[in-house]
């Protein structure tokens, strides 16, 4: 079977999981962690460059701040597209605020921005706050997932 590196989104560990097993709930072989449960994880940088470099299923990120109202009203869409692809995209956000020079690296102007990696590289990038259905819209089309 076609096996995909994930990176653990909690401790940065690589994994590899059997392409037909993704879907399955795996778990990190280091700390246990499920590596494609449909939840948001929140990430730190080590974490992050470690994942936009590795992982062969699409990960999006969503780059927040607290103090952004619609970073916040994102939110909860976010982690609904989150458990509807569930299995075929991975979603992480981290915080602009805590972690500046992120937004340097990544050449950030406005937030929310979300960012989609996959197989080592950058492959989209959408800002502006937008639904659960439209973020689904926005990963199909470019991540060529079907519904």
């Amino acid at each position: 079977m076609d096996a995909k590196k994930l990176t653990c989104l909690s401790c940065g560990a690589i994994n590899r999981v059997a392409g037909d097993k993704v879907s399955a709930g795996p778990k990190c072989g280091v700390c246990g962690a499920k590596l494609a449960d449909g939840h948001v994880a929140e990430l730190d940088p080590k974490v992050l460059y470690k994942a936009e470099g590795n992982d062969q299923l699409p990960l999006v990120v969503d780059f927040w701040a607290p103090w952004c109202g619609p970073c916040r009203m994102m939110a909860p869409e976010f982690a609904k597209a989150a458990q509807a692809l569930k299995g075929n995209v991975r979603f992480a956000k981290i915080n602009t605020e805590q972690y500046p020079a992120v937004s340097q690296k990544h050449g950030i102007r406005g937030i929310p921005l979300m960012i989609v990696y996959q197989n080592g590289k950058e492959i989209a990038r959408q800002a502006g706050a937008m639904p659960a259905q439209q973020i689904e819209g926005f990963l199909r089309a470019k991540t060529g997932v079907s519904a």
